[in-house]
């Protein structure tokens, strides 16, 4: 008997990307690119040439801009689209950058990297904690001794924080709206959202974010394979507090 396909989930539907993408990066997002990529060199102490991780690169928006700044920069995502885009970016900046399509929860590499990053709040998509342990432990590996993790995630605290129903907006000539609920006891939130294309067709997708405590999150870093682990309130490494919009930790090997 034929085995079973296992079940993709809802991030490894490349569909999914080519409807949504233009909408979660839109052009501020694009904007802030370069801010964030000038941060992460910083905080991460780097000189130019330094190997960089960035683990899932999407479209390249990270990536493209570290490689600018001087460093020598691997993208890797499960989605060839993106990293179709990621390099005709890269050709049109005139940049060097290697592009991987790999799942980040089998991702092994030969080279060994003096910063990781995963940043825009794309983490805790997978089915469990266990899963989401393998991207931790793949990025823990891929670094050298003393190398720098910075992570970006949608926490608990924040969730809670800045908590809305649903909004509606105008984005890549499509009217916007989405839907947000709690799972459980805030273990997880739930997103709805309904692309309207100017001729009335919708396209629908939900799916499920786990939200970690900062302290929860940092200490499962500490658990797999991190000596240290750092919560801060954002790339200028603010405090961790009841005024963070984000939360970014910053850990090394």
């Amino acid at each position: 008997m034929a085995k079973k396909a296992a079940k993709k989930e809802w991030f490894e539907e490349e569909q999914f990307w080519l409807n949504y993408g233009p909408i979660m990066f839109d052009n501020q997002h694009w904007a802030e690119a370069h801010g964030v990529a000038e941060k992460c060199i910083e905080i991460a102490g780097l000189q130019k040439g330094a190997r960089m991780l960035d683990a899932g690169c999407g479209p390249g928006r990270i990536s493209v801009e570290l490689a600018m700044q001087g460093m020598d920069v691997t993208g890797v995502d499960i989605m060839q689209p993106f990293l179709d885009a990621a390099k005709e970016t890269a050709a049109d900046e005139k940049v060097p950058l290697t592009l991987i399509n790999h799942d980040m929860r089998t991702f092994k590499s030969k080279t060994k990297f003096d910063a990781a990053i995963n940043v825009y709040t794309s983490f805790g998509y997978c089915d469990t904690v266990a899963e989401d342990m393998k991207i931790i432990k793949s990025i823990a590996a891929s670094l050298k001794k003393g190398g720098t993790f910075i992570l970006e995630a949608n926490s608990r605290e924040t969730a809670v924080q800045y908590y809305t129903d649903g909004e509606w907006f105008e984005r890549a000539g499509k009217t916007v709206l989405t839907q947000f609920s709690v799972v459980g006891a805030w273990e997880g939130l739930r997103s709805k959202w309904i692309l309207i294309s100017p001729d009335g067709k919708r396209m629908t997708h939900e799916f499920v974010q786990r939200l970690y405590s900062a302290a929860d999150l940092r200490d499962l870093l500490l658990k797999n394979d991190f000596s240290s682990a750092h919560v801060y309130g954002g790339f200028n490494l603010t405090p961790y507090d009841h005024t963070a919009k984000t939360m970014v930790i910053v850990a090394k090997k």
